[in-house]
């Protein structure tokens, strides 16, 4: 460990969505209102936000035998992150760089076919089920791939992994003990066991018949749910002193992180865990209410969920409240649970360096209960904005709280 490194820059990113795998395409979209969001291919009943993904393209055919999509779609962003960051092999390898990833369910797809394999009389387990399944694959294959010999670590949290995980990857930086990390979350669960499980628990928006990809709805009089999508989110995070010593601008510096959990139910949100993580993000950040200028907001489009967050940011906003924007872009990229963090932090940090907010889509009347600033159906250009906020709540209470800001070095 060394002494403390003052700022944490963000040097790079990378996407995988299904409204853009790369980050200039993916806040785009968002800024146009083009939804990812459809009828499954194989699931016609049912829409999400699936990504179009050629993976023959990306890896040879032997390497795939070792993947899952989850992981395919980490290793995919993270060298668009690393390229971004304009890293060499030298920069990641040795002791002083780490990996940090979040995922909800691993390798699911794999898990599900090792599952019907077994119980299929005339099928078979492949013998690569458990590497392709484990929840820390997608690290690991990011180590190996980038010869990072720090600590890499995975944290499976519902909804709040990846924050979580870019959450610990910057303290790591801040209190000194690395120098650089690769950190974000991926997930690939639309598989027909999920779907189901999802279906089961009447939490999934009722598909909209005549306009499928207007679907999810967040914080609309008219919500009826989340729509599940899949991806990955990864940033490069490196302390100000390596990025100046490499002569790297930084992108923005991570702010402030805050965690808190509900301690109260395992799946119904509660306000005063999320105003306790926002709370402790700005303190972290030692940032005034006032400085934080738009919420990337959880907004999940579910009935419950969308009105406590609102509750939740005023209680921990106050009468600044009004005076911030606010949006859900899971509207278009649908609810990426344990990548989440990332691909919505990547989202905020695009807006506060192009001073664009991404509207919230497919809101035509706001339920009254839900009476911030929206930012309903358009684009908002020209703002200008000193922080930025990602809020990420999930199942089981974890809230985790993300800010950015403009960097500030020389």
């Amino acid at each position: 460990m060394t002494d403390s490194c003052g700022p944490v820059a963000i040097t790079g990113m990378g996407v995988v969505s299904a409204v853009g795998s790369s980050v200039p395409d993916f806040f785009d979209n968002l800024v146009a209102g083009r939804s990812g969001v459809r009828r499954l291919p194989w699931r016609s009943d049912t829409v999400a936000a699936y990504v179009d993904f050629a993976a023959e393209t990306h890896f040879p055919r032997l390497q795939l035998i070792t993947l899952d999509r989850f992981a395919q779609f980490a290793l995919v962003a993270a060298e668009q992150a690393v390229k971004d960051a304009a890293l060499t092999n030298a920069d990641l390898v040795g002791p002083r760089a780490g990996v940090y990833f979040g995922t909800g369910s691993g390798g699911a797809l794999a898990i599900e076919a090792g599952y019907r394999g077994f119980l299929d009389p005339q099928g078979r387990v492949s013998p690569m089920t458990i590497p392709l399944t484990m929840s820390n694959a997608a690290a690991a294959h990011v180590s190996i791939r980038y010869r990072i010999q720090g600590p890499s670590l995975t944290y499976s949290i519902a909804c709040a992994s990846a924050a979580v995980a870019i959450g610990e990857a910057f303290r790591a930086i801040r209190d000194g003990y690395l120098d650089i990390a690769i950190a974000g979350g991926a997930e690939a669960m639309l598989t027909p066991g999920n779907l189901a499980g999802w279906s089961a628990m009447h939490v999934l928006a009722t598909t909209d018949s005549a306009h499928p990809e207007q679907t999810c709805r967040p914080f609309a009089a008219d919500r009826s749910g989340l729509v599940l999508g899949e991806g990955a989110g990864v940033l490069v995070l490196e302390s100000g002193d390596h990025a100046k010593r490499r002569g790297k601008t930084p992108l923005a510096e991570i702010a402030g992180y805050g965690v808190a959990a509900d301690a109260t139910n395992l799946v119904k949100p509660d306000a005063q865990g999320q105003a306790a993580a926002m709370r402790s993000a700005l303190a972290d950040a030692s940032m005034e209410s006032s400085a934080v200028g738009y919420i990337n907001a959880h907004g999940t489009g579910t009935p419950a969920g969308d009105i406590v967050e609102t509750e939740s940011i005023r209680e921990a906003f106050g009468a600044a409240s009004d005076q911030i924007a606010v949006s859900s872009t899971k509207a278009l990229h649908g609810h990426l649970l344990g990548a989440s963090g990332a691909v919505e932090l990547i989202a905020a940090v695009m807006a506060l360096r192009t001073g664009t907010i991404p509207p919230t889509c497919h809101l035509a009347v706001a339920d009254p209960r839900c009476n911030l600033d929206f930012v309903p159906n358009a684009a908002r250009h020209g703002v200008r904005l000193q922080a930025v906020m990602s809020n990420s709540f999930a199942f089981g209470g974890t809230n985790a709280v993300l800010i950015a800001r403009s960097a500030s070095m020389a």
